[in-house]
C-alpha cells in the first residue's frame, strides 16, 4: 500500500495501479491511437467500428475492475454515487445540467464549423474520421457514448473523486483532482480540448460532490458526446456545401494541428 500520513489513508496495491493506468497509459495510448488514424489518408467504416468496440471494451473492462476493487476494499455502490436518494434534486440538476452542457457543445460545434476550413484544425479532422457516417456506425456510436457515459463518470468522478477526498480530506482538492485526470484522458485533442475537458471536468465533479450522485453527470455527458457525434458530420458537410470555393487539401493536414 502507499501511505498518506498525514492523513493516515493507505492506497491499496490495485487502486494504485488503475492511479497510474489512468494518468499515464490512458493519456498515451489514446494520443498515439487518434493521431495514427486522423493522419491516415482515408478511413473506412470497419476502421471506426473497430475503434468504437475496442473502446468500448476497454472501459467496461477497466470500470467492473474497478467496482470488483471497491467492493473488496467495503465501498458501497452509494458511496462511489450510484444512487437515487434526493430523487428531485437529482431530477432537476440533471435536467439543468445536460441543458447547460448541451447548448455549450452546440454552440461550439457551431462555430467551429463556421469558421474557414484551414481554420478548423483537429475539430475537422475528428469530426470526418472519427465521427459516425452512416446508420450502422450512428448505432455503433449510440453504443460508444452510453459506455463512456457511464464507466467515465464511475472512474472519475465516483471512484477517483472519492479516493482523491479520502487521500487529501478536501472536497475541493478532490473536485479539481478528478478533472485533471479527466481532462489528462482527452490529450488526443490538444490544448485547447484539454483546458475546455478539464473546465467540463470542474462542473462534473462539482455536481457530483453537492448531489452525491453520478446520475446528473452521465446523463449530461451523454447528451454532449451524443449531440457532438450526430451533429458535428452534418454541420461540418453542409458549411462545406456552403462554401465550394475553399480548397479541400486543408482537410489533409488537420490532423497535424492540436
Amino acid at each position: 500500500m502507499l501511505t498518506c500520513s498525514h492523513m493516515h489513508f493507505a492506497i491499496p496495491w490495485d487502486f494504485a495501479l488503475v492511479l497510474v493506468l489512468l494518468a499515464v497509459v490512458v493519456p498515451w495510448r489514446g494520443y498515439v491511437r487518434v493521431r495514427q488514424l486522423i493522419n491516415k489518408e482515408s478511413l473506412t467504416s470497419a476502421d471506426r467500428l473497430v475503434l468504437y468496440a475496442s473502446t468500448i471494451a476497454f472501459q467496461w473492462l477497466a470500470t467492473l475492475f474497478v467496482l470488483w476493487r471497491c467492493i473488496a476494499h467495503g465501498y458501497t455502490l452509494a458511496s462511489l454515487g450510484i444512487q437515487t436518494s434526493r430523487l428531485w434534486l437529482i431530477i432537476a440538476t440533471s435536467v439543468a445540467l445536460s441543458a447547460l452542457i448541451s447548448l455549450n457543445q452546440l454552440a461550439s460545434i457551431r462555430r467551429l464549423a463556421g469558421l474557414p476550413r484551414d481554420h478548423q484544425g483537429f475539430f475537422r479532422a475528428l469530426t470526418l474520421k472519427l465521427m459516425p457516417q452512416n446508420p450502422t456506425e450512428r448505432l455503433a456510436f449510440f453504443a460508444l457514448v452510453t459506455t463512456v457515459s457511464v464507466c467515465e463518470e464511475i472512474l472519475y468522478r465516483g471512484w477517483a473523486q472519492v479516493l482523491f477526498q479520502q487521500l487529501f480530506g478536501s472536497v475541493l482538492i478532490a473536485v479539481v483532482a478528478s478533472a485533471a485526470f479527466f481532462s489528462l484522458a482527452h490529450l488526443y485533442q490538444g490544448r485547447r480540448g484539454l483546458i475546455a475537458t478539464f473546465i467540463v471536468g470542474v462542473v462534473f465533479s462539482a455536481t457530483r460532490a453537492w448531489t452525491g450522485s453520478l446520475i446528473p453527470t452521465m446523463i449530461a455527458h451523454f447528451a454532449a458526446d451524443f449531440a457532438a457525434g450526430m451533429l458535428a458530420p452534418v454541420w461540418i458537410s453542409r458549411a462545406d456545401a456552403a462554401r465550394p470555393h475553399e480548397l479541400a487539401p486543408a482537410d489533409t493536414s488537420a490532423g497535424t494541428h492540436a
